[in-house]
């Protein structure tokens, strides 16, 4: 690859463009667009972190086996988890299949290109698990934020219950400024969640929660739209034109998290450790399918990455195992071992002939 090819790749016949064209979601396009710009500057032979050379454009049905493996040979000298190697395979793979799929590479070179060992090796799950007590401060500030007249604003009853919501049903960031009013049940205490590669699920959102959501739709009202909207500086509930609620960005969620923690004294929370924390405080009380099924995981096997449980629960749990008995075996006398062996009926007799069984 050259750092501007010769000759230009209309973008619909982009192999880059179409492969984060179909990913389901923003988070997943981000992650994928960063590892194939990291392989183009490594083609490229620029910096890693030079944000102005991007893999559009550039030639990918070009690349054969012998480019693919010294790819590969360059990310296994990173340092960088196994996890995060794999993914920039993936991200390879991905935009190659589509270089097939236009025609431009060949099935024998798409086959070889792709024909790449993975890379193996675990490394601990990423984040942290957020202590209940940290949950707690980081609710008890968004209480204290209150108007002149003693009530608590409208951000204050908002933040409340986004946290209540990512600690009772462990929502991507994505997924909790998509919620819609209609989207939670109130009869029943349930969020209809459309989260990764445009897949439904139902949460149950249990007593604290709900508490914490009713308290907000009671300041909200019952208009269609987000249902947690974005906020102006005084606490209004923006709109657009047509007068509906205004959706937040998924940065929003990071940044309301960073303000109740500054407030509460407590060190940064991030969205996505809430969720590992929601998946670990499952998982004792439920089977990995279960969930799975509640966190929008296609596998239990992701799930299981996804245990950030402290070591002190693991100290816990190996305390609890039985303790073994401390004394000496009884000691097997000659005798016994000859009384015993006169006595056993093993299918070998005397002469080596098997023994066939009475018939009476």
């Amino acid at each position: 690859m050259t750092r501007r090819p010769a000759t230009a790749i209309a973008p619909s016949r982009d192999p880059y463009l179409l492969y984060l064209g179909r990913l389901g979601s923003a988070d997943s396009r981000r992650a994928m667009q960063t590892c194939l710009d990291h392989i183009t500057r490594m083609l490229t032979g620029d910096a890693l972190e030079d944000a102005t050379v991007t893999g559009q454009g550039q030639p990918w049905h070009q690349l054969r086996y012998e480019h693919t493996a010294w790819i590969r040979e360059q990310i296994d000298q990173m340092d960088w988890s196994p996890a995060y190697q794999s993914k920039h395979l993936a991200a390879l793979r991905g935009v190659l299949k589509e270089a097939w799929k236009l025609g431009l590479l060949s099935s024998d070179d798409h086959q070889r290109a792709i024909a790449l060992a993975p890379f193996t090796g675990h490394r601990e799950p990423a984040g942290e698990h957020v202590p209940d007590a940290v949950i707690g401060a980081l609710i008890a500030a968004c209480d204290t934020d209150r108007s002149p007249t003693g009530a608590v604003t409208n951000a204050g009853l908002r933040d409340a219950a986004i946290i209540a919501v990512l600690d009772a049903c462990g929502l991507r960031r994505a997924e909790l400024v998509g919620l819609q009013y209609a989207d939670y049940d109130r009869a029943r205490r349930m969020l209809t969640i459309i989260g990764k590669g445009n897949k439904q699920r139902r949460v149950p959102v249990n007593t604290f929660a709900a508490r914490r959501v009713e308290a907000w739709l009671a300041r909200r009202s019952t208009a269609p739209g987000p249902l947690f909207p974005r906020l102006s500086r005084g606490g209004m509930m923006r709109t657009t034109p047509d007068g509906r609620p205004w959706q937040m960005r998924p940065q929003a969620v990071r940044d309301i998290l960073a303000k109740r923690a500054e407030q509460a004294d407590a060190a940064t929370v991030r969205p996505h450790d809430l969720r590992r924390t929601f998946i670990s405080n499952l998982l004792p009380q439920a089977d990995a399918i279960m969930t799975a099924r509640l966190a929008g995981h296609a596998s239990p096997s992701t799930t299981l990455r996804y245990d950030v449980r402290p070591d002190e629960e693991a100290r816990e749990a190996v305390e609890r195992l039985r303790v073994p008995p401390v004394a000496s075996l009884l000691q097997d006398t000659h005798a016994d071992r000859q009384r015993r062996f006169r006595t056993s009926s093993g299918l070998w007799g005397k002469d080596r002939r098997v023994r066939l069984p009475s018939r009476g």
